[in-house]
């Protein structure tokens, strides 16, 4: 039986050009971690490579791998030799021409509880994700582990409120967020402090509202996509690091640098989570009487 104190480590780091060696310092950060007290770990969206969807190249399809396949089988083995639950990002080929942007979930015996596939596909500049990843048709899940009940959402999928509720509805007590987010270097100095602060504010506020712990594990460093000797046009992206836990208040448990690796442990108590809930039960007051139009694309 899961204990009401579980440790989580975020993996907070930077991707070469070569997938093998990011997958390589992938395990060998989990067993890092392992030995700070992580139980739940989480790495960073498509670890496995520099954030390719900075161009649209159907030659990238050749990035994507089956599941399992290379990235969870090197993963699962050190879940079940450092006994930790893992959360990995994997740019899944589920078919032929058919790939999604997915997150495994893998327990401290190596097994896989489940999968999730992103579901909300952004198309930015520079984030040409609708050209690589069906929307996800798994919906929101929540997932058992040795250490507890856990929810796993990706990137773009931290600006929607409907995905964090509906997760925490199933009984996660802690959401994970693996996330690929940077500057525009061009944007930076006008727009940089308030996009990095949207982004920090709004899933603080999942926290909130539903009363659980999150968990933001983003990479760090200056990419241009050099992918398959290629890169993308123009100044590349600057990822803002900046990963963090909050506990159900919103209250920072840890929290990264904009530019370095680093590895963050924190530690999550539900006795802790149930007070919160007890003395600010938005739970309990929903009116789920009266929700119907949020299925509605717009209410004219």
């Amino acid at each position: 039986m899961a204990s009401d104190i579980f440790t989580v480590g975020l993996i907070q780091m930077h991707c070469s050009a070569d997938p093998d060696d990011n997958v390589r310092r992938a395990v060998e950060k989990v067993r890092s971690a392992a030995k700070q007290g992580a139980q739940m770990v989480c790495l960073p969206e498509l670890f496995r490579t520099q954030y390719f969807c900075q161009r649209e190249d159907a030659a990238l399809f050749d990035l994507a791998e089956p599941i399992p396949g290379p990235t969870t089988e090197a993963l699962s083995a050190v879940a079940r030799e450092t006994k930790t639950s893992i959360v990995v990002s994997v740019f899944e080929r589920r078919a032929r021409g058919l790939y999604h942007n997915t997150a495994v979930i893998l327990d401290a015996d190596g097994s896989t509880r489940g999968l999730y596939r992103k579901m909300h596909i952004p198309d930015d500049p520079l984030y040409y994700e609708k050209f690589y990843f069906t929307p996800g048709d798994l919906g929101f899940k929540a997932f058992d582990t040795e250490y507890g009940r856990m929810g796993a959402l990706v990137c773009w999928d931290q600006w929607y409120p409907e995905g964090a509720r509906l997760t925490a509805l199933q009984g996660a007590n802690i959401l994970f967020y693996p996330t690929a987010i940077g500057w525009h270097p061009d944007e930076k100095a006008e727009f940089g402090t308030v996009q990095h602060d949207a982004w920090r504010t709004i899933q603080r506020a999942h926290a909130i509202a539903n009363g659980v712990f999150v968990g933001v594990v983003n990479r760090v460093g200056h990419e241009f996509g050099d992918i398959l000797g290629n890169r993308a046009q123009g100044k590349g992206l600057e990822f803002w690091g900046g990963s963090f836990l909050c506990d159900p208040f919103g209250r920072i448990i840890v929290e990264a640098s904009h530019d370095k690796e680093e590895i963050l442990i924190g530690q999550c108590d539900l006795k802790h989570l149930e007070d919160v809930r007890r003395n600010w039960p938005f739970l309990r007051d929903r009116r789920i009487d009266s929700y119907d139009g949020i299925t509605h694309r717009f209410l004219d």
